[in-house]
């Protein structure tokens, strides 16, 4: 396999390891800096130049991509994807991990935990928005930062409503986040390879710092995650795109909360902790994916006309709900059920006895107008009635406290219509 790695710090730990283990597993691996880069665009060929000259060919590439270079560097990244070079991380993951509001959103429609949060503009809509997190204290955050830096803790409400507009005042945009108590001055870091967690560590804060960063000071320790650690580590990676992945969780009383998804993470804390070949794992991963790549079916699958990948909802009142797969006659309707999501458990290539619940959510394969006939239509939000919803009636009393809107009516009880008695 021939790898470039990009980095503009090549003599930094993280990379130095990585290029070691590539070397050591018999690969040709390049240390390329991310700014030296042109990107060259026409029609039906995108190329790459390096340093003046095009670039030579590459099986895979390994982005290290700083937060000062985000933009230029998911440049990079994307003219690698178009010249269909595996990108261990892709150019839309790394953004999408990089803004902290961004990978919060995302994540807030999955079932999977998250420290409650909130993003205003307005200084009026500061104190009113810290009373709905919980009040303090409160975590504010800058949307962009890593290693702990633009986190400040406020202990009272006039201090962090200072904070946010001394911040705001200077252009920056801060995030209000709950602070989880329970978990002052520690939490996670779960190194996530593809689909499995190689490695975990506790990172715990030290004196009156409550960052428990190892940049900032804070001591770290191995520690072996249950499968519920495990398994929100994974799938807050997957949900944001990333295949290699630090992922911060904080241990709440209520279960992991996952604090932050970073697509660069570092190697010299988790590895001199753990003692783990950590960047074996990820060069290991790599070669795998160059020799038997993973397919995205919903961005990559070309089918026949009318076919695609959908996601189906099974309701609470749905005709399936008790029956299995092979009763459901999706098969015979030239529908595959690729995967099954139950609550936070993902089932993949269900069997044909499985049966179904309310809230399952299936990922099928196969005819696009048959599974979007099986989606039921959207329950619209009810409006508060007016005067003209109503039929006419033969009404005594009828009292108007606004325009339009009905405070109270009285209808004699022998002329009472359908619906309305």
């Amino acid at each position: 396999m021939k790898l470039a790695i990009l980095s503009c710090s090549p003599q930094s730990y993280s990379t130095r390891r990585l290029r070691e283990a590539a070397v050591q597993r018999g690969h040709v691996v390049k240390v390329l800096n991310t700014l030296k880069f042109a990107i060259d665009l026409e029609q039906g060929r995108p190329h790459l130049y390096f340093r003046q000259n095009r670039l030579s060919d590459y099986d895979a590439v390994l982005p290290r991509i700083g937060a000062s270079i985000t933009y230029y560097g998911t440049a990079v990244v994307r003219q690698f994807e178009q010249m269909d070079v595996f990108c261990a991380n892709s150019s839309g993951s790394i953004s999408n991990s990089r803004d902290k509001l961004r990978s919060l959103q995302i994540l807030s429609r999955h079932r999977i935990g998250i420290p409650r949060t909130t993003f205003v503009r307005d200084k009026k809509d500061v104190l009113p928005a810290i009373e709905r997190v919980g009040g303090a204290p409160v975590v504010i955050k800058l949307i962009e930062g890593t290693q702990g830096i633009g986190v400040i803790l406020a202990d009272s409400i006039n201090t962090a409503a200072g904070i946010i507009e001394l911040l705001q005042s200077q252009k920056q945009s801060v995030l209000i986040q709950k602070f989880v108590k329970e978990s002052k001055g520690r939490d996670i870091r779960a190194f996530v390879v593809g689909d499995r967690v190689v490695g975990a560590m506790r990172r715990v804060a030290q004196g009156q710092e409550f960052r428990s960063n190892v940049h900032r000071g804070g001591i770290a320790e191995p520690v072996i995650l249950d499968e519920i650690y495990k398994e929100t580590a994974v799938r807050a990676a997957q949900i944001l795109g990333l295949k290699v992945a630090g992922v911060d969780l904080l241990e709440g009383n209520d279960g992991p909360l996952i604090m932050e998804v970073n697509s660069s993470p570092g190697l010299e804390g988790i590895e001199g902790c753990t003692q783990l070949d950590i960047a074996g794992s990820v060069i290991d991963y790599i070669a795998a994916q160059v020799n038997f790549p993973e397919i995205d079916l919903r961005q990559r699958l070309t089918v026949s006309s009318g076919y695609g990948v959908a996601e189906i909802h099974i309701p609470e009142e749905s005709e399936y709900i008790g029956k299995t797969i092979s009763e459901s006659g999706l098969r015979e309707k030239d529908i595959v059920v690729l995967t099954l999501h139950r609550d936070t458990k993902v089932i993949p290539n269900p069997r044909p006895q499985r049966q179904f619940m309310g809230g399952d959510r299936l990922l099928c394969f196969g005819k696009l107008e048959l599974m979007r006939d099986m989606t039921p239509a959207k329950i619209r939000r009810k409006r508060r009635p007016t005067i003209k919803d109503l039929p006419e009636l033969p009404v005594a009393e009828e009292v108007f406290k606004d325009s339009g809107s009905i405070e109270s009516v009285t209808i004699p009880a022998t002329q009472n219509a359908p619906g309305h008695e």
